[in-house]
């Protein structure tokens, strides 16, 4: 399976672009670019069966984040209040920097 490159990172801030969650903002998690999916904290929640591992432990089933594909959240710019697309650019210095598409904001 070919790996893919991912247009977010993790410690983002992204937003939600369509399904159950359209327009929620949250917290990139972790990253998967080998399937092209990310977590997002409290985003796509999934019941998931626990068992009770130790004595006195309780099992039952918990709320936990489940995995969602990337092109369903664009990267959040906290100057223009929207999700936007980015562009890569070079700073001064000569490292590689993300700029928002619709203001030019750095992020």
């Amino acid at each position: 399976m070919k790996q893919t490159i991912l247009h977010v990172k993790k410690g983002d801030t992204v937003i939600v672009v369509s399904g159950d969650d359209k327009g929620r903002r949250g917290k990139v998690l972790a990253t998967s670019p080998k399937e092209g999916k990310l977590m997002v904290d409290h985003i796509n929640m999934v019941s998931k069966h626990v068992k009770p591992r130790k004595q006195g432990q309780a099992g039952g089933i918990m709320k936990t984040e489940g995995a969602m594909y990337a092109s369903k959240v664009q990267l959040f710019c906290p100057r223009c209040n929207h999700g936007t697309r980015v562009r890569n650019a070079t700073s001064q210095d000569g490292t590689k920097v993300r700029i928002c598409c619709k203001c030019g904001e750095e992020l």
